[in-house]
């Protein structure tokens, strides 16, 4: 069953990693970013369940809080805002 789930997440990630590149906008592109950034700290959970190792799950949860931050900032620029707005 855990291989499956690694299967399918890594055949998710050349999903998204094909959004990124051939995304017609870059809206679609920061999209695809986001869930690549998911798909990342879904794999640091199976990790941390196979491994018995709390430390893949901080990875996972840094990971979350700068994929959240990086998605806006970059929602931001494309939005044409400033950041103090």
């Amino acid at each position: 069953m855990i291989t499956f789930l690694l299967v399918l997440l890594l055949f998710s990630c050349f999903l998204c990693l094909y959004r990124i590149s051939r995304g017609p906008s870059p809206a679609d592109r920061v999209v695809g970013i986001d869930i690549l950034g998911i798909i990342v700290v879904n794999f640091c959970a199976i990790v941390t369940y196979l491994a018995k190792v709390d430390f893949y799950m901080n990875i996972a949860l840094s990971w979350a809080l700068l994929s959240f931050i990086g998605t806006l900032a970059v929602s931001k620029f494309l939005e044409g805002r400033g950041f103090d707005e």
